[in-house]
């Protein structure tokens, strides 16, 4: 038995010993991830059945022998069965390398009752409020549990790093991603990170782990006109109340909380450094502040796509090498190592790193230095000593009742009461006539007497989502964005108050980003705002079955003009706010 895989050996000795035999080609590929799949029935090779985002990506199999990649992220998932025997399949394939080093996988949120682009579909997990919805909740303890118990259906899958918490400050009301994070106040974002990295990890590193990579460093709020840097249409992230600082606080909770890793942004920090380059490519970032400042030791991994263009048929969606994209693919990836990063995301390029070594133009001793923080949390993760997972034990956690309910009340903890004229809330189940949109009608009998003409009803029930209108664009990802203005425009917004002037309705409006709602909230004889719901959580709390227990965790703007007149860096800055941050009504 070789040194490394013995498990009664300290870390770093099974490291050295592993790294001591591993090839030039062998360290790049570890230091790439990309996406991969796992068929409906559990396989991991292509088939005809193999369909949507799997059809075009390469299978394990290729990726672990062609490319020698180690580290792996699913989208789309199977079933619970599936997943998890599909997982050791990835195993199995790992195996049979020349040094049969185990794969990570690493998954975007998956555990959140959410429509966001990056809230993953997957059946059997518990399905919680929002990121938002804990930061309205604002207990570190149910924080802590959440993240407790999404570790064991991770873990119980196979999937051992989290690509996630994403800690970045919504002080930007329209920016595309503010679903994903715990809302503009730094210092509740602070506890919020802390509370759900110790859930996720542990208070170190170990074999029931799963290993968080906080993003996006230095925080990707202050995004201007709230483009995102996903995208060529971004216009840069931007400063102008001077508050770059305040932007940390969330991960220096994170580093308190000895987060496993760290992603930084696509976007450039505008006039921040001496350089007007991306986070990831940007050396005074990535060396400077969070290596040398936060003496931060752990893998830094890039956002994904900031090496290749991506050809998605109808366009070309260009790498995010923003500020250099005058450089080859090649000395991106120089400049990327350069700068003190790890890991590429979203790359399989391995080849340039390669050659780059091979070329002089970069030493194999700062490839050694990526490839031990690597390795070394495969070690902590307990992989090289069992990578397998029990498929039935992942059929029970993930059907553990108990997990489900904590995750059901979390939506209703969640809800947060904006208006309540008159006191018209809760209402009487079962006593009135109901007018409902955007509401199963199947559930909202089992509240009332459900009609079909608002003007039969007693009090009508509407539920909305935050408005956004999509960029002008032929990138199919980049118009499923949630970008540009936050009100209600011409005929949806005059059906809106014309409902509201037929009967006393009731408002539950889903806030993804900050809504624009004065007349609504001026007509509404009740306003809620949920952070992820069912229509069955929102009705039990209009119902009084549940409390409100919410609180904003970011203000409503009054109009779009103070939204335009805010400056992207700061907090709670909008002229004369709807709903101040922290608001939020409780039943009597």
């Amino acid at each position: 038995m070789d040194l490394y895989e013995d498990s009664s050996q300290p870390v770093e000795a099974r490291v050295n010993d592993l790294l001591a035999q591993m090839t030039l080609e062998e360290k790049a590929g570890m230091m790439f991830i990309n996406g991969t799949f796992i068929n409906e029935d559990g396989t991991i090779e292509k088939t005809s059945e193999t369909k949507g985002m799997a059809a075009s990506l390469p299978t394990a199999d290729e990726s672990i022998s062609g490319k020698m990649m180690n580290h792996f992220n699913f989208w789309e998932a199977p079933e619970t069965r599936a997943l998890a025997t599909g997982y050791n399949a990835i195993q199995k394939a790992a195996e049979n390398t020349r040094l049969g080093i185990p794969v990570t996988i690493a998954s975007d949120p998956r555990n959140h009752f959410s429509e966001s682009i990056f809230s993953m579909a997957a059946s059997g997990f518990s399905q919680w409020c929002e990121p938002l919805g804990f930061a309205a909740i604002g207990d570190e303890e149910l924080t802590r549990n959440f993240a407790d118990i999404a570790r064991q259906e991770y873990v119980a899958v196979g999937l051992r790093e989290a690509l996630h918490p994403q800690v970045d400050l919504a002080t930007e009301p329209r920016w595309a991603r503010i679903g994903g994070t715990f809302g503009e106040d730094a210092e509740l974002t602070a506890r919020m990170a802390k509370a759900y990295i110790l859930g996720f990890q542990g208070e170190e590193l170990g074999p029931n782990s799963v290993a968080c990579m906080t993003k996006h460093f230095t925080g990707g709020g202050p995004q201007r006109e709230g483009l995102d840097p996903h995208f060529e249409f971004q216009k840069g992230q931007v400063y102008p109340g001077n508050n770059f600082d305040y932007h940390l606080i969330p991960f220096e909770a994170a580093f308190e909380a000895n987060t496993a890793a760290i992603m930084p942004y696509y976007g450039v920090p505008t006039d921040q450094t001496e350089e007007n380059v991306a986070f990831a490519y940007n050396k005074a970032i990535i060396t400077g502040l969070l290596r040398n400042k936060y003496k931060f030791d752990g893998v830094v991994c890039t956002d994904w796509g900031l090496i290749t263009d991506v050809n998605m048929g109808v366009a070309v969606w260009p790498a995010r090498a923003w500020g250099v994209e005058h450089l080859s693919e090649e000395d991106r990836v120089k400049k990327i190592i350069d700068a003190g990063v790890d890991q590429f995301g979203g790359e399989s390029v391995p080849e340039l790193v390669v050659k780059l070594v091979n070329d002089g133009k970069l030493t194999e001793t700062r490839i050694d230095e990526s490839v031990r923080r690597l390795l070394r949390q495969k070690f902590q993760l307990g992989l090289f000593d069992n990578p397998y997972v029990d498929v039935e034990n992942a059929v029970k956690v993930l059907s553990n009742p108990a997990f489900k309910a904590a995750g059901e009340a979390s939506q209703r903890r969640a809800m947060t009461l904006l208006k309540n004229e008159i006191k018209v809330l809760p209402l009487q189940q079962g006593e009135l006539k109901l007018y409902v949109k955007n509401v199963d009608p199947k559930v909202a009998a089992l509240y009332g007497t459900v009609v079909e003409n608002p003007k039969e009803a007693d009090i009508a029930i509407l539920r909305l989502k935050t408005p956004w209108y999509p960029v002008e664009t032929k990138n199919p990802f980049a118009q499923s964005f949630h970008h540009g203005d936050l009100d209600f425009k011409g005929k949806e917004k005059e059906e809106i108050l014309q409902l509201l002037k037929t009967v006393p309705t009731i408002v539950d409006i889903n806030l993804d980003r900050p809504a624009v709602i004065p007349e609504i909230s001026q007509n509404a004889k009740g306003l809620f705002a949920d952070f992820g719901a069912s229509d069955a959580a929102v009705l039990d709390v209009i119902f009084g079955k549940a409390k409100p227990e919410g609180n904003l965790p970011f203000e409503l703007p009054s109009s779009m003009e103070a939204v335009r007149n805010q400056k992207e860096d700061l907090p709670y800055d909008s002229k004369d706010p709807l709903y101040k941050f922290g608001f939020g009504l409780r039943y009597e």
